[in-house]
Parts: C-alpha cells; sequence; structure tokens
C-alpha cells in the first residue's frame, strides 16, 4: 500500500494540483463546505447559517464561552486608570475593526521614515517611528498639569510617509494554524512553479519563546503568531502594557516623558491578550457569495493570467486542539509570502521586508471592504489591480489585455471571495 504524507499533500494543496496527486483532503473546506451527504451535515448547516462576525461552526461550550469573553474585550472602551496611552491611535479595537464586526472601517494609520545618506532605511525610532499614534491623554498630574501628552506628528526630517489600512480580522485562527513547514514549503514550490513570482518567507521572532518563526500577520508579514499579533496591537495601538511587550512606546520618541505617565506600572497581565487572541482565533472566516456561471468563468480567468500565483486560493491548517481549526481547508486567497511589489511598495523597511515587499493580501472578504491596497488608495477592484507593480505586473498587464466581458468576470469572481 502507498504511504501518503498529509503534510505534503495539504502543501500541494495550495497550488492546485490536489487533483494531480491523489491526496486525501482534511476533512473539509471550512469556507465553501462540502456537500451535506459526506457524513457532516451539522457542521455544513452550521456553516450556512453563519454571518460576519459570528463564532467559528464547531465550537465546544468551553470554546463558545471563550469567544464571547474575547468578543467583550474587543469591544471594551480602554481607560487612562487601565493604562490607555499615554500616546495611542484608538481605546478600544473594536473602533477600527467594526463594519462588520471583526471587519475594517478603513481607518488609516501612518508609518514614516527616511531614507539615509546610504540609501538605508532608517525608522527615525528617535522622535517616534515608524508607527504614528494620533491620540494623546492630554494633561496629567493635578492643576495645573505637571505634564500633557500631545498626539504625535510626522516630523519635517521624515522622507517617507505612508497610511497602513487596518485589516479584517476574519478567519485568523485558521491563518495562524497553518504550520511554518507548510507556508515553507509553499514557498519552495513557487520557485519551482512560478519563479517570476514566487514569495519569499518573512522569518521574524516569536517574542514569547525565542525561535525564529515564518511571518504571516501584518502588512509586512512581521507577526509570526495571533498571540503575538494582540499584544503588539494592545501596545502600539492602545498603549497598553504586557508581559511580552512591558515597555511604553516613548512620546515622539521622548522617553524623558514617560516619568509622568500616570499608569506606569505594567498594565496587563496578559488577560486581555489573550481575550482578545480567543475572539480572533475563533472568528469565522467569510463566507463565499453566490457562484453564477460568470463567477465561474471568473475563476478559471484568476487561474489563467497569473493572480493565483500570488493569490494562492487554497491552504490547510495542521493539527489543533480546537477540532474547529484542526486540519481544515480554507480558502484565504493569499499565500501569506512577501512579494517584490515595485512602485506599490510603501517604503517602509520592517524586520527583513524590504521597503518594495507587501505581504500577499488576503482576497477573502474583500467585498465587506470599501478601500484596497495597503494605504486605501483603490476603491474599485480594477484599480486595486491598475496599482500592481514589480512581482504583480505580469497579471496586472494580462488582465487589462482581457476583453471587457474577461475582466467583468474576473471582477465578479473577486467580488464574490
Amino acid at each position: 500500500m502507498r504511504t501518503r504524507s498529509w503534510f505534503t499533500c495539504s502543501a500541494l494543496t495550495s497550488i492546485a494540483v490536489l487533483w494531480l496527486t491523489g491526496c486525501d483532503t482534511p476533512q473539509n473546506d471550512v469556507t465553501n463546505p462540502a456537500p451535506a451527504d459526506t457524513g457532516i451535515a451539522g457542521q455544513v448547516e452550521a456553516l450556512a447559517a453563519a454571518s460576519l462576525g459570528d463564532p467559528l461552526p464547531g465550537l465546544t461550550p468551553a470554546e463558545l464561552a471563550r469567544f464571547v469573553a474575547g468578543q467583550d474585550e474587543f469591544e471594551e472602551v480602554e481607560t487612562i486608570e487601565e493604562g490607555l496611552g499615554p500616546v495611542f491611535n484608538e481605546a478600544a479595537c473594536s473602533t477600527c475593526h467594526t463594519n462588520p464586526v471583526g471587519g475594517t472601517t478603513g481607518r488609516l494609520e501612518t508609518r514614516f521614515g527616511r531614507t539615509g545618506a546610504d540609501g538605508a532605511f532608517d525608522p527615525m525610532v528617535a522622535v517616534g517611528g515608524s508607527l504614528i499614534q494620533d491620540h494623546a491623554i492630554g494633561a496629567v498630574g493635578g492643576d495645573p498639569p505637571s505634564h500633557t501628552y500631545l498626539p504625535e506628528v510626522v516630523p519635517a526630517e521624515a522622507t517617507i510617509s505612508t497610511g497602513r489600512l487596518t485589516t479584517p480580522l476574519f478567519g485568523l485562527g485558521l491563518v495562524d494554524a497553518v504550520p511554518d513547514a507548510y507556508l515553507l514549503q509553499l514557498a519552495r514550490l513557487e520557485a519551482v512553479a512560478s519563479p517570476r513570482t514566487a514569495g519569499t518567507p518573512h522569518m521574524v521572532v516569536e517574542i514569547s519563546t525565542g525561535r525564529m518563526r515564518v511571518g504571516r500577520f501584518g502588512w509586512k508579514a512581521q507577526v509570526p503568531t495571533l498571540f503575538q499579533f494582540s499584544g503588539d496591537a494592545y501596545l502600539n495601538e492602545m498603549g497598553i502594557t504586557s508581559p511580552d511587550f512591558p515597555n511604553e512606546s516613548c512620546p515622539q520618541g521622548d522617553c524623558a516623558a514617560l516619568a509622568f505617565n500616570p499608569a506606569p506600572d505594567l498594565n496587563n497581565d496578559g488577560a486581555a491578550v489573550v481575550a482578545f487572541n480567543d475572539f480572533m482565533t475563533l472568528l469565522a472566516p467569510p463566507k463565499r457569495g453566490p457562484i453564477s456561471l460568470r463567477v465561474f468563468r471568473g475563476n478559471l480567468i484568476f487561474a489563467q493570467i497569473g493572480c493565483a500565483a500570488c493569490h494562492t486560493p487554497t491552504l490547510v491548517t495542521g493539527p489543533s486542539p480546537v477540532a474547529a481549526l484542526s486540519r481544515k481547508v480554507f480558502r484565504p486567497f493569499s499565500d501569506f509570502l512577501l512579494h517584490d511589489m515595485g512602485s506599490l511598495g510603501d517604503d517602509i523597511v520592517q524586520g527583513n521586508a524590504s521597503g518594495r515587499q507587501m505581504r500577499t493580501a488576503p482576497l477573502w472578504g474583500i467585498g465587506t471592504r470599501t478601500t484596497l491596497l495597503h494605504d486605501g488608495r483603490a476603491t474599485t477592484i480594477p484599480a486595486a489591480i491598475r496599482a500592481h507593480d514589480g512581482q504583480g505586473r505580469f497579471a496586472r498587464d494580462r488582465f487589462f489585455a482581457l476583453s471587457l466581458q474577461g475582466r467583468a468576470a474576473l471582477v465578479e469572481f473577486v467580488r464574490s471571495l
């Protein structure tokens, strides 16, 4: 009897050669469920009833309780007494990640820096870079106040300033559950199958273990795990410290100003970070829209012109203690790797990601968005495609070489995701 490796089969699934290998697919596709006659009718029925902002179907009562508690934390408005600030972007996770729950409001944050004389990127940490916190807690320390905290601004010396769109949180538990080895294998397969557009894994440090991991969250894939993403957001977006992120951001780079911080101790023992992580981990992915004949044709065109070379349709999770996340097929339409996007890059360097490199943006749930690309510059799918450059140029040019009917079919397909 031929021995089959689950890992090898699932990795090949990601580049659409599953049909050529005879691999067994792990369970069913959580975003495009199998027919009820597969013996999992209960799960399919739950999927059919799920809406954006709902928990994953098939959770245990204990897991569902964790999701509800996490959503409460997600919606809680933090206060100065709880550690908000002294500089921050918003006072609640839900302020940016809503419309619908877990989505995005299209809120733009600002990254800045400058190019040094040697051509290297300078994040300008000494003056608050590279992330701007555009809110502050204001006057503190009595009447008259001993100090007034002001929102950060892009300094005049900066030569680079760019917007970063807050991204939806749907289905991120599935992304988190993909093994590092799977993404590394996917990168190797891309290098063989499509070297012109092959992606690069962004290897970053997992703070809790000190290990190098494959980044997958953030516009530069600069964060390796959903838990670290949660702690990073609490610090950089709300100014709330936790065990993995114990040091406050220095307002506009002025660390001496932290002497006036009204909540100088560790703001959170990690419970809030865990709860937010639970909410994101157990949040259901977006469902596919109706699949018409034109959507079906658009799907074929999407693959034919090269979009699927980076926007990998299908990934598979590894084993997970949460059954609803374990060995699941899902369809994010991203390889979560870095690609050189030429002029579409944001010129910001993070870790080993250059100013031209960006993580492939997942396309699932795109119908909930009103602005597209990392800086929200595009308001239509064709406009977003037109902005593609670098490794995305080939697919862009082939899209605009299509007939009007072909372009319309591809756009309708992408909207259906």
